[in-house]
């Protein structure tokens, strides 16, 4: 479970650095994202997000002991990835 949650707080940290870094840039987010999904997907189903996370629980994906630890590794991400980017000053 530590190896899922692990993903899913890498991969919202890097698709929320590269969101807010790049200023919207839709190529440079479909390019973040797919690369998270490929590397991601098979070990955490690449959720990276709260209400996929959400719909996932609702679709029997994941289990409801799960899903909290899965909200919590991605606004921890999230969070992670604002700090990063007041820090780097973009």
């Amino acid at each position: 479970m530590l190896r899922i949650l692990l993903v899913e707080f890498l991969g919202t940290l890097f698709l929320t650095f590269i969101i807010l870094a790049s200023g919207g840039n839709w190529i440079a987010i479909g390019g973040i994202l797919t690369v998270l999904i490929l590397l991601g997907g098979s070990k955490s189903g690449a959720a990276y997000n709260p209400a996929v996370a959400i719909a996932y629980f609702s679709a029997g994906k994941i289990a409801a002991s799960q899903l909290a630890a899965y909200i919590f590794a991605e606004i921890a991400g999230a969070l992670t990835a604002f700090q990063l980017i007041k820090m780097v000053g973009l």
